[in-house]
Parts: structure tokens; C-alpha cells; sequence
């Protein structure tokens, strides 16, 4: 039987042959016209793909061979790229998706963390187990989420029933990831918003001691002296009057919040609401400044810096390599972890973002554009901070591995001392925090977009519709909840956050997330997917990599993460006893959800226990939903 309304819409329909079930599916020519630019995008490509086909095989109008498999591949792409609730929109420029996916990845880590993690492990010779990382696990995890934000343009909570079912509970355990990093991440924001409004002055106020924030301990850089229980102006006005940390007694009595940095982190919330409250047509337009300002300084610093004295001998040490270094296990180790945090696969961002590109763009090319931009700015920062690491050791007559600071000691101590010393350094420190800020900006975007993408694709009539509001609502809330590291002793709480909020807790989760989609729904149909937007499979590299290199670099990372966990706080200030139960709590609240909802969705599926571990572990039918594009298919 034929359904009456096809022949109806005979003259304004094309017919799409069915090649699994024989049956017409019929599409709209006018709801192809309605859809945004890539849904008409996808269906034109799919049915050139097709009539080429049919050209090239009389024989077989259907397609080229009898593979039912490869067919119902073709279908489900087919869907994929015409269904979705809501108009999606896309960006304006394929260059504002690179900015964006290159200002998540290039974050404050890049400047103060691949530094020090280079020349503690090695100097020159750690650029190869970092490179090898980021060939076996890094780049292929990258291109994974990228390839599955794009082919099924949706976020981290919708995702899951088109790839398994039973693990949802993965996108709900990155929303919670996702806040916990918006309340300390936008605080560390905040401390170089203050120190960007301080540089206005015609002298540096940590130039000198002699403030009412300086102690008697308290000694210029540049005084050289047998004493050695001295603290430097730079080091002083980071503890004493941005943080003051002093008044109080760690996280058992963080004291009351400090307006001034309560002040700094609102205007950091604001300039974040305006980036994202109109979704890719604002952000995409923020990153145009955000992803491209950190460059300009980053060469402005780096010209400065290497003409500076002793800056050849700070460049020197960051590269001379200690090859003997790579025999130890830690280095390895050390590499994997630095390439997979500074690219950021399992934060849900990566999907976001992809998920607002065109069915056909080529991902594979984004995904070699913008980590190895990510890995040569690494590089590049390594430059900027050792040859004003070689000044600073040049001064105060030490070795270069005295001066050295991991985190945020080395952005907002020793690089701020260093250059308090430069000719023009009114201008240099203007900035360099500014830098950080859009550095940092950047990262946060993403993160939240994540979120918020999440939200929005699985409640579309409640949140989707009302996108500005409930971006402001979720902004107030993660402000409020991160007014504690606004304390005096807020900065104890933001390296508890760092180390229990996300630290460990996406590791396990990317795991999960790698398991899901390279063994549940499986290497060959992922391939599949990426062939029907690109034309093309990924080659045998891509496969080996997704099936086995890839799922064991995160659990090595996972595994020696958790035998390390105890160093991970640092030794600067000796946290309470109870505060490691309650770091563990802090990292469970968000992997509980995945064996949550595994247990949920096995209670509400219908049929034996058997019956209900396959049903659970196998993709849903991609049927389509109310307001979506609708594919009527009948009877031949």
C-alpha cells in the first residue's frame, strides 16, 4: 500500500529508495528549505552520494553492494542529519569553531604547568614521550569526540541513547564536573583580573617592600643576602593582599569573603554571560578576541624575554635534554597526563562545539589543526617563561631550579617579580594578565558551553526555548556556590577543587566514555559514521588506536592518578585530616551517576534480565521526534 499523503506530495517530494527495507521515504522539499544550513547540507550530499551510486551500478539501482549493515548505516545517517528537535544554529564562520576549540585546549595550563612539567622531567628529551602520548592517546580521543559531537549534533546528556543507552549517566557526571570547575576556575580568573586593574600605576605596587601588606621578613629580589628565611615583594603581595591568606586558618576557618576579589569574579561571570547567552552567535564572536589576543602577547613576551640577560641560559635548561630521564616511568606517565588535560577530551566541550558544525565538515582535519596548535603553544609559552626564569636566576646569582614555581605561584609570583625588574613593565604586566585572563576566558566558555548544550538539547521546549534565562539562572548559581574560594582562605579550597572536583573524577569518566563508544557500540560503526560526513573510513591507525591504545592510556592515567592522589594537594600547607574523605566524597558525587542511571535504566526497560542488558547496551532507533523533520516512509 501506498500512503495517500505521498502521492499528494508527489511533485513537491523527492524520493529516497530505502536500501535496507525497500521502502520510499518521503522529504519535504519546503522542510529541507526551513532546516538550518547544514541539515540541507547533509541531505544533498547523502542523495549525490546516492544518484552517483546508482549511475555507476545500473544493475543494482539500490546501491552497490547487497551489505545490509552498511545500508542501515547510510539510514541512520541519513536521520541523523535531518532529525533534530529545534533548529540548530551553526557557526557563521568555520573559523570561529577552530578559534573555539583552540581556546578551550590552549588554557592557563599551558603557561604554567607544561613548563615545568618539561624541564622536571628531562627538558628537550620529555618532547618525546609527549609526542608519542599524543599520537597513541591524546589526538585519538580528540578526534573521537569531535567526529561524535558533529555526526550526531547533540550534547553529552542526549548523545548516550544513540551510542548506549545505559551510560547517560556519563553526560550527567560532566554537568556536575563542569560546575565544580566554573567555581574555583573563574576565581583563579578573578585573581588576574585583580592584578590587570593593579598594573595601572606608574610603579608596580610588588615592586618594593615597605606596604602596609609587607612583613619585616619581606626582601627585594635584587639584594643579595645570606638570609634565607626572606619572602620577595611579588611573593608577599600574592599571599598578603590579593589572597590574604593569612587571616585564615586554612579550610577550617576560611574567614569571611574579600570583596574586592568577590568583585573581580562577578566581572568575570558578566563578561561570561555576555559570551554565551545567545549560544555560537555570541560566543563565536567572543573568540575572535579571546583565542587570538593570548598569541600576540605570547610573541610580544617571548621578543621581550629573550633579550633579556641570562634568558639563553633559562632557554638552555628548558631544553637540554636528560635522556636518561626516559627510563623512568614517572616521565611516561607525567606526558600522558599533560597531553590529555591540556586538550580536554571528556568535558563535554569538544561535542558542544562540534555538535554546531556542518554534517560534512571535515573533523579530521580540525582535529590535526587545532591539538597540534595546542602542542606548539605549550612550546611556545615554555620559551616566554624560561628565558625570564634564566633573568630572574641571573639577579638574585641562584640556579635556574631554585627560582621555578609549578601552578599558580610561577603566573603570579615569579613571573609578576620578574617583570617588575623590566624597563616598561607598567606595559608588560598590563599584558600578561590580560593574556591570562582571555586564557582563562577561553577555557571557561567551554566548559560551560558544555553544560549548557547538554541541558538545552535534552529539554528543548523547557530550556532550550528560554537559553538567555537559564544561562543567567545557571551563572548565578555557580557564583554563589563558588563564594568560598573568594574567602581569605579561599585559595586552599580552589586546589581542593582542582585535585577532588574534576581531577580524578574525568579520568574515570573519559574511560567510561571511550568503553561506550569504541566497545559497546563498537570501532566498526563509529568508522561507519565517520565515512558517511567525510567519504571516507579511518584508516587502520585510527581503529587499532580507538579499540586498544586509547582505552589503556586512560587507564594507566586513571590508575597511577589514584596511587598518587595524596601528593596531588602539594606540601605548602598540610590539609586536615578530614578533608580527604571528603575529597573522595567531592570525586564520587559526580562518577556515581553513571552506575546510577545504569541501574535506573535497567529498572524501567521491559523484558528479562537478559533482555534488558542488550536492550540497555544498544543504540535506540533514531526515530523521530514531535517538531522534528518529519520522514514518511511507506510501503512500495
Amino acid at each position: 500500500m501506498t500512503n495517500e499523503n505521498t502521492l499528494d506530495a508527489a511533485e513537491s517530494t523527492t524520493n529516497l529508495t530505502s536500501p535496507a527495507k525497500g521502502k520510499v521515504q518521503q522529504l519535504n522539499h519546503n522542510e529541507v528549505k526551513n532546516c538550518d544550513d547544514s541539515t540541507a547540507d547533509g541531505y544533498e550530499t547523502w542523495n549525490d552520494e546516492r544518484k552517483e551510486e546508482k549511475e555507476s551500478n545500473p544493475l543494482n539501482p539500490n546501491g552497490s553492494n547487497g551489505d545490509k549493515k552498511d545500508k542501515d548505516r547510510e539510514e541512520r545517517a541519513l536521520i541523523v542529519s535531518l532529525t533534530q528537535g529545534r533548529p540548530r544554529e551553526t557557526w557563521d564562520q568555520k573559523v570561529e569553531f577552530l578559534l573555539a576549540v583552540i581556546g578551550f585546549a590552549v588554557d592557563l595550563g599551558n603557561v604554567w604547568r607544561f613548563p615545568y612539567i618539561c624541564y622536571q622531567n628531562g627538558g628537550g628529551a620529555f618532547l618525546i614521550p609527549y609526542v608519542v602520548m599524543l599520537l597513541l592517546g591524546g589526538l585519538p580521543l580528540f578526534y573521537m569526540e569531535l567526529a561524535l559531537g558533529q555526526f550526531h549534533r547533540c550534547g553529552c546528556l542526549s548523545i548516550w541513547p544513540r551510542i548506549c543507552p545505559a551510560l547517560k549517566g556519563v553526560g550527567m557526571a560532566i554537568c556536575i564536573i563542569d560546575i565544580y570547575m566554573g567555581m574555583y576556575y573563574n576565581t583563579i580568573i578573578g585573581w588576574a583580573v585583580y592584578y590587570f586593574f593593579a598594573s595601572f600605576t606608574t610603579e608596580l605596587p610588588w615592586n618594593k617592600c615597605g606596604n602596609e601588606w609587607n612583613t619585616p621578613s619581606c626582601l627585594s629580589v635584587n639584594i643579595t643576602t645570606n638570609l634565607t628565611n626572606t619572602s620577595s615583594p611579588a611573593r608577599e603581595y600574592f599571599e598578603r593582599n590579593v589572597l590574604e591568606q593569612y587571616k585564615s586558618d586554612g579550610l577550617e576557618y576560611m574567614g569571611p569573603i574579600k570583596p574586592s576579589l568577590a568583585l573581580c569574579v562577578f566581572g568575570v561571570f558578566v563578561l561570561v554571560y555576555f559570551s554565551l547567552w545567545k549560544g555560537v552567535k555570541s560566543s563565536g564572536k567572543a573568540v575572535w578576541v579571546t583565542a587570538l589576543a593570548p598569541y600576540f602577547v605570547l610573541v610580544v613576551l617571548l621578543i621581550r624575554g629573550v633579550t633579556l640577560d641570562g634568558a639563553d641560559e633559562g632557554i638552555r635548561y628548558y631544553l637540554t635534554p636528560e635522556w636518561e630521564k626516559l627510563k623512568n616511568t614517572k616521565v611516561w606517565i607525567d606526558a600522558a597526563s599533560q597531553i590529555f588535560f591540556s586538550l580536554g577530551p571528556g568535558f563535554g566541550t569538544l561535542l558542544a562545539l562540534s555538535s554546531y558544525n556542518k554534517f560534512n565538515n571535515n573533523c579530521y582535519r580540525d582535529a590535526l589543526l587545532t591539538s597540534s596548535i595546542n602542542c606548539l603553544t605549550s612550546f611556545l609559552a615554555g620559551f616566554v617563561i624560561f628565558s625570564v626564569i634564566g633573568y630572574m636566576a641571573k639577579i638574585q646569582n641562584v640556579d635556574i631550579d631554585k627560582v621555578g614555581l609549578e601552578g599558580p605561584g610561577l603566573v603570579f609570583i615569579v613571573y609578576p617579580e620578574a617583570i617588575s625588574l623590566m624597563g616598561g613593565s607598567t606595559f608588560f604586566s598590563i599584558i600578561f594578565f590580560l593574556m591570562l585572563i582571555t586564557l582563562g576566558l577561553d577555557s571557561t566558555f567551554g566548559g560551560l558551553e558544555a553544560m549548557i548544550t547538554a541541558l538545552c538539547d535534552e529539554f528543548p521546549d523547557t530550556i532550550g526555548k528560554r537559553r538567555k534565562l537559564f544561562v543567567l539562572v545557571l551563572l548565578a548559581f555557580i557564583y554563589i556556590c563558588a563564594l568560598p574560594t573568594m574567602t581569605y582562605g579561599g585559595v586552599y579550597l580552589v586546589n581542593f577543587l582542582n585535585v577532588y572536583g574534576p581531577g580524578l573524577a574525568i579520568l574515570f569518566v573519559v574511560f567510561v566514555e571511550s568503553a561506550g563508544v569504541f566497545w559497546f557500540y563498537g570501532v566498526d560503526k563509529f568508522s561507519a559514521d565517520i565515512e558517511q560526513m567525510l567519504g571516507k573510513k579511518p584508516s587502520l591507525y585510527w581503529r587499532v588506536c580507538w579499540r586498544y591504545v586509547s582505552p589503556t592510556f586512560l587507564f594507566v592515567i586513571l590508575i597511577f592518578s589514584i596511587i598518587n592522589s595524596g601528593n596531588m594537594l602539594g606540601e605548602e600547607y598540610a590539609y586536615p585530616d578530614w578533608a580527604f574523605p571528603l575529597g573522595w566524597v567531592l570525586t564520587l558525587s559526580s562518577v556515581i551517576c553513571i552506575p546510577l542511571y545504569m541501574i535506573y535504566k535497567f529498572d524501567k526497560t521491559r523484558g528479562s534480565f537478559k533482555r534488558k542488558i542488550r536492550t540497555m547496551f544498544k543504540p535506540e532507533p533514531l526515530v523521530p521526534m514531535t517538531g522534528q523533520i518529519s520522514t514518511m516512509i511507506s510501503t512500495v
